[in-house]
């Protein structure tokens, strides 16, 4: 049944895909900045945080890559732009913290820090999902561009039409690369958070309501990778069902 030329079905998906968009980003938002106004006892910067649980796990962490029998060891910790634009590059093994965790101290730098280096390590050991993470990675952000496209240009032409019902099933199947991705990021980011509290405790670097507010944070932001990861399902299950009606 559809209401004015649009699919009611469709309406709800975007209503719930926004709602959930909303409320996971306020919580990491607002989790985010409560733990930040919390220094650490320690007074050690996000950076240093860093550094402390790559160099308990093996790994060197510096500001310039060390090496050793002509081998990486080391990790590049640098500062970049933005908030919450924290990343770990596996290309040139380079862990980038931003400006509000590189040089603060606080628990939400520290548990931000320590969890870019949870990757670091994954990617040091072989972790075999960040493997698969990094396998995927053309084709999903290929498809993630081509897929609405494809499907926008099938409906066009005709979903009852051969060709037309050709190019949406090969956007759906794009679609469907960009959903796995999704779903495999979820065990690499878990995986991630787990081995940085870990570390964190480990080194006695936190304890405490200082570990459980790092955890806390952590959490927050593991459930905006949840919810993207449902509202990708959700979605590409609303588009096999519209293939399914027509």
């Amino acid at each position: 049944m559809y209401i004015g030329g649009f699919d009611p079905t469709w309406i709800l998906l975007m209503v719930v895909s926004i709602g959930l968009g909303f409320a996971t980003q306020g919580y990491i938002n607002s989790t985010y900045r409560k733990w930040s106004r919390v220094p650490l006892s320690s007074g050690m910067t996000g950076a240093q945080v860093a550094q402390r649980v790559l160099e308990s796990n093996g790994l060197a962490g510096s500001g310039a890559t060390i090496t050793a029998g002509g081998a990486p060891k080391g990790v590049r910790i640098q500062q970049i732009g933005g908030s919450l634009t924290d990343n770990y590059d596996p290309r040139d093994k380079t862990l980038n913290l931003s400006e509000g965790v590189y040089g603060t101290s606080s628990v939400a730098a520290a548990g931000v820090a320590a969890h870019e280096a949870g990757h670091a390590i994954q990617d040091s050991t072989g972790y075999v999902w960040g493997t698969i993470r990094s396998l995927i990675v053309p084709a999903a952000s290929f498809g993630s561009q081509a897929a609405w496209v494809l499907i926008f240009v099938g409906a066009i032409m005709g979903a009852a039409s051969s060709l037309g019902r050709l190019v949406i099933m090969l956007g759906i199947a794009f679609y469907a690369c960009a959903v796995l991705f999704q779903l495999v990021t979820l065990p690499v980011e878990f995986n991630a958070s787990n081995r940085a509290m870990s570390s964190l405790e480990a080194t006695g670097t936190l304890s405490g309501e200082q570990l459980a507010g790092a955890r806390q944070v952590l959490t927050a932001a593991a459930l905006t990778y949840v919810a993207a990861a449902l509202i990708a399902l959700l979605q590409l299950f609303y588009l096999l069902g519209f293939l399914r009606r027509d």
